[in-house]
């Protein structure tokens, strides 16, 4: 079973390595749709470490990259189509500037749209930036704080599902295979979220005794590239 477990790994993403983020994003253009999505709260962690060997191959890794200008951006806040849509204040330069030097895409390349929405309070506002990716998982969200009047942003979680639905499967068969039968035993893959760089090809992959977000599992965070368990604990 890990013997043929490994072959998969490397056929789908060997050479997958962490890499530092780019200093600048590679110019391109976006529409404007509605995209839903949620935040998930990262629970409390607990490490158990699992070290393998890193498999070869010779397919390509995720050309993860920062696909967004500034002007991309701002024109996504002011023809957004959100209830609501984005309050004035935050559509400045600056603040685009900051939310597209974050926002980075499974493959490199934009979204078919991208969809922002945002809400303000006396001192702060919320911001959110979605979109989906063509034959991916599920959609990318990206929520962001922003302070008033600075307008400095941080990012305040991110939810990704923006990966080749194709994957689910190795990315199960992996996991599985490195943490055995009794560990998983009753739970089912609920869903997983691809990770930021420099952690390229790494996930956290939630397993369900119903299936579903929200009922007992566990949470296992698992290098696609070099088949390895890095941690888990329970939500």
């Amino acid at each position: 079973m890990r013997g043929s477990v490994l072959a998969l790994v490397a056929v789908a993403l060997a050479g997958c390595t962490a890499t530092p983020p780019v200093d600048s994003p590679t110019p391109t253009h976006s529409a404007v749709r509605t995209v839903a999505a949620t935040v998930t709260p990262s629970p409390t962690a607990t490490s158990t470490p699992h070290a393998t060997p890193a498999p070869t191959g010779a397919i390509p890794p995720p050309t993860t990259a920062r696909p967004y200008e500034a002007a991309d951006v701002l024109a996504a806040m002011r023809g957004s189509r959100r209830p609501g849509g984005v309050p004035d204040q935050l559509e400045t330069t600056g603040i685009a500037t900051q939310v597209a030097a974050t926002v980075w895409t499974w493959q490199g390349g934009p979204y078919p749209a991208l969809v922002v929405g945002g809400s303000c309070g006396p001192a702060s506002c919320t911001l959110e930036v979605s979109g989906a990716p063509p034959g991916a998982a599920g959609a990318d969200l990206y929520a962001f704080s922003v302070a008033l009047p600075s307008g400095t942003v941080e990012l305040a979680a991110s939810d990704l599902h923006g990966y080749p639905s194709g994957l689910d499967a190795l990315i199960n068969a992996t996991v599985r295979d490195r943490l055995g039968p009794d560990a998983l035993d009753g739970l089912a893959l609920s869903g997983a979220t691809w990770q930021l760089p420099p952690r390229v090809g790494w996930f956290w992959v939630a397993y369900r005794s119903g299936g579903e977000e929200g009922s007992p599992g566990l949470d296992v965070l698992v290098n696609l590239a070099s088949g390895e368990v890095v941690e888990t604990r329970e939500p």
